[in-house]
């Protein structure tokens, strides 16, 4: 019997994108494997159903768009060789370095499972194309927003203990409802000048006051380091790290 199995009082949620892989990465090799493939007009017009899909939706459909697209202009056949593309991207060589070692240290101590959000097709196939699936042995949980089946989360993964690591900024309002005495953080999001003046970080500071650890792995925030009840706070760890400083800590 190994640790996991003796230990199962402790879950930890994994996102995905941006977490555990490199989804800005795979989204460049897209746009670029398109404009190529069908030239800058007909790939601008596929953006633009994207975006209204994604505002529709509130997550990314990009196989969504693609057949939208294909309603508009159905003699664009080109379009057919970018949905293989999509289908068979190596989504494996995007895996962040480190990322699988501190999910092999989770489960070490407890259960691994993949919480993330997006589409019924494309989202599974990046799971399992990515070799995910299997390493977290099928313990995968993909909702449409999952900040908002959190209690379903709960009910499928009882747990005394419970860690999340997540990038994603809309977290934050289910943060505000749900207890985060366990929960590693990490955060990232990008503004522009211009944006600067109304970005509310008092806000998001209190949002993850009760967060054991704040971690951020690429981009630099600047804020109160008081706002985190973690001596140990940086946005320089890793997931390995970030996991091995909450153990060592952790009363």
């Amino acid at each position: 019997m190994n640790r996991a199995d003796a230990n199962p009082s402790t879950v930890f949620f994994f996102d995905v994108d941006n977490t555990l892989l490199d989804n800005d990465r795979v989204a460049e090799d897209l746009k670029r494997y398109r404009t190529n493939e069908v030239g800058e007009a007909s790939a601008g017009r596929y953006w633009e159903i994207f975006e209204q899909l994604r505002s529709e939706l509130g997550y990314a459909d990009y196989l969504g768009a693609l057949q939208r697209y294909r309603v508009e202009r159905p003699r664009e056949l080109k379009f057919l060789a970018v949905s293989h593309f999509m289908i068979n991207y190596p989504f494996a060589t995007r895996l962040f370095p480190e990322s699988l070692d501190a999910v092999q240290y989770a489960r070490r101590l407890g259960r691994a499972v993949i919480l993330s959000d997006g589409d019924v097709v494309f989202q599974p196939r990046k799971v399992d194309r990515s070799g995910l699936h299997e390493i977290f042995e099928g313990h995968v949980l993909i909702y449409i927003h999952k900040e908002l089946e959190l209690d379903d989360v709960e009910a499928r993964y009882p747990a005394a203990h419970y860690v999340m690591v997540d990038d994603k900024a809309r977290i934050l309002a289910a943060i505000k409802k749900h207890d985060l005495h366990e929960a590693i953080v990490k955060l990232s999001y990008k503004v522009k000048s211009e944006q600067l003046p109304g970005l509310r970080e008092p806000e998001i500071r209190a949002a993850l006051n009760a967060a054991f650890l704040v971690v951020s792995q690429h981009k630099e925030l600047v804020r109160d380091t008081d706002a985190v009840r973690s001596k140990l706070l940086t946005e320089a760890l890793n997931p390995l790290e970030a996991l091995a400083v909450y153990f060592a800590t952790k009363d």
